[in-house]
């Protein structure tokens, strides 16, 4: 029942002061940031590679109020990729990102959505790697898909991210699930209204079978987004059935969360993706892995009041 108030809360700057200042907050925010520089977070990338895992790195950022932030998100990417080049890892290691932090939401925020983030996916593609467009909340996901459509037509293997808990998703899958298409199926994790969205966990589960149903019986290239041992699964068992090889699917989990399951997926041959963050403005992705699980939060204000 917390979850939908740390929603909120991941909104507020009053929270955000109160929060950035809690004295054990660091050490639990260096559980999923990666860390705040990219110097700091490509040790991490080589380090998950020779583990056998593969990565998809965001660089943490959203709700930007100025052009000139979304040119600097993009600039951050674009240094991201220029070290990424140098590794040599291909699509082992792609990157993720949210078009709020490019613009989207400014006057003219499609098309400045859009030019911000197609010279990050065409330096992706010059070292042999890919994007994969994040959903956000339901209010920009028709500019999302539309920005997806737009850059699939030069880069056919640009990826983007469904949520289960809305309505509107299975419809989406059914679009999405075609020859090509890379999509992360996940749970979602922004306070959506009851009117666009399921609020029970139960309900949520469902919809996500349905909706992976039909991605592993398409034509697509389904990427697994959840730490959920019942969802892992009914994808093996859905990848038997529907005959799918190992390499044409993969799981995704988040850094600092099942680090040993992340190894066991790898090592019975599975692609396995660890969703990595990392940058200084990492509050509200922070908040939405404290609302995601119970365990999380307890994490954190023992921490603090451990520190306090």
């Amino acid at each position: 029942m917390l979850g939908p108030v740390i929603l909120a809360a991941s909104r507020s700057d009053k929270m955000r002061r109160f929060v950035s200042a809690a004295p054990g907050t660091r050490q639990v925010v260096g559980r999923f940031i990666a860390g705040e520089t990219v110097e700091q977070v490509v040790p991490i990338v080589k380090e998950t590679v020779g583990n056998g895992l593969e990565v998809t790195l965001d660089v943490v950022g959203e709700d930007i109020t100025t052009s000139e932030q979304a040119a600097a998100a993009r600039d951050a990417y674009l240094e991201l990729i220029e070290h990424l080049g140098d590794l040599g890892l291909g699509t082992k290691a792609e990157m993720s990102v949210k078009l709020s932090m490019f613009g989207q939401s400014l006057e003219g925020g499609h098309e400045l959505a859009l030019a911000n983030v197609r010279p990050v996916v065409e330096a992706a593609a010059a070292i042999g790697t890919t994007v994969t467009l994040d959903a956000e909340d339901h209010t920009t996901l028709d500019s999302m898909f539309a920005i997806h459509e737009e850059l699939r037509k030069d880069f056919p293997q640009t990826g983007c991210v469904i949520q289960a808990y809305l309505f509107r998703t299975e419809q989406d899958a059914r679009r999405l699930a075609a020859a090509g298409c890379r999509v992360r199926i996940v749970k979602g994790a922004y306070k959506e209204p009851a009117a666009v969205a399921y609020q029970d966990k139960a309900e949520i589960d469902k919809a996500y079978v349905r909706i992976l149903n039909i991605l592993m019986a398409g034509d697509g290239y389904p990427m697994i987004g959840s730490h959920d041992p019942r969802l892992i699964a009914i994808t093996q068992e859905l990848a038997r059935r529907t005959g799918r090889k190992l390499d044409e699917y993969e799981f995704q989990m988040l850094y600092g969360i099942r680090s040993d399951e992340h190894l066991r997926l790898a090592a019975e041959g599975h692609r396995m993706r660890v969703y990595t963050a990392y940058g200084t403005d990492w509050y509200g992705y922070f908040m939405r892995r404290l609302a995601e699980k119970p365990a999380n939060l307890r994490f954190f204000l023992r921490s603090t009041i451990t520190k306090g």
